[in-house]
């Protein structure tokens, strides 16, 4: 855990270690690939071994209270938070640690929506309903305390966790861009997508209510290429949308620019 390589953030905080592969775009990825060099998995990352290889780290969920100057943090790099194996519980509790840790800037990036969505839509249930407990409370100082007050906020405000929580979705092809249909279903302050590693044009995306788009190909021995003119698609799209573009890399042996991205697209790069 701690500062990453990764472009588009400051440090990766990992909770959880492990994954399994649900569309083309886990075929190659870097996560197993690492976990496997070193040893932290035993076994390839498919479904039937998901079990053995999904590990919790309930010793590393206070890492980001103790890094106190602001940082923004891609949040189980190394997994998935919406497993299917991760506990419920363990989730609402990485997350509070995110509500806690207010001061740094998290990013969730999920190839699971439809999990995220319920767990966010219920969380968002049960702030409201926290939010009435204070309506009926016997006197006007307790029904306008702070706590009250608070509590009406994160009610009201559509973003269960917090401003500084961030949700995204993969999406690799045209197939899977139905998971940005579910992200806009899912109450989140800001929501992002990763066009990465980009197997194939996205002409049925729809960037509406997308906060952040990022674009990247995929890199290694075997990649796969990523061609410009869907690039390009995306990028136009997402200027005719207002949402801000990150180009993270072309595709090719290395990671990095690798030079063959045209200067002007590489001009749109932006943060959030």
């Amino acid at each position: 855990m701690g500062e990453t390589k990764i472009g588009w953030a400051t440090d990766v905080w990992n909770p959880v270690t492990g994954c399994s592969k649900v569309s083309p775009g886990c075929a190659r990825c870097y996560a197993e690939t690492l976990s496997l060099r070193y040893g932290w998995s035993k076994r390839p990352w498919l479904p039937e071994f998901a079990a053995e290889n999904v590990v919790l780290h309930p010793e590393r969920m206070d890492q980001p209270l103790r890094w106190r100057k602001p940082r923004r943090i891609f949040v189980n790099s190394m997994s998935d938070l919406f497993h299917e194996q991760i506990p419920g519980i363990f989730i609402a509790q990485a997350f509070q640690i995110m509500r806690e840790a207010y001061w740094h800037q998290f990013q969730v990036l999920t190839k699971r929506p439809e999990r995220m969505r319920e767990f966010m839509q219920e969380r968002q249930r049960l702030d409201v309903e926290y939010a009435r407990k204070f309506d009926d409370c016997p006197t006007e100082a307790m029904r306008n305390s702070p706590a009250a007050k608070m509590a009406r906020r994160w009610a009201e405000d559509g973003a269960p966790y917090g401003p500084n929580v961030w949700l995204g979705v993969s999406i690799e092809n045209d197939r899977w861009v139905g998971r940005a249909d579910v992200l806009r279903e899912t109450p989140a302050a800001h929501r992002f997508i990763s066009a990465e590693p980009l197997l194939g044009p996205l002409p049925s995306l729809d960037l509406t209510g997308i906060d952040w788009l990022i674009i990247g190909g995929e890199s290694g021995p075997g990649y796969r290429p990523m061609d410009l003119r869907w690039v390009d698609d995306l990028v136009l799209k997402a200027d005719a949308a207002g949402v801000p573009v990150y180009m993270k890399q072309d595709s090719g042996l290395r990671p990095g620019r690798q030079g063959r991205l045209p200067d002007d697209l590489w001009a749109r790069k932006e943060e959030p």
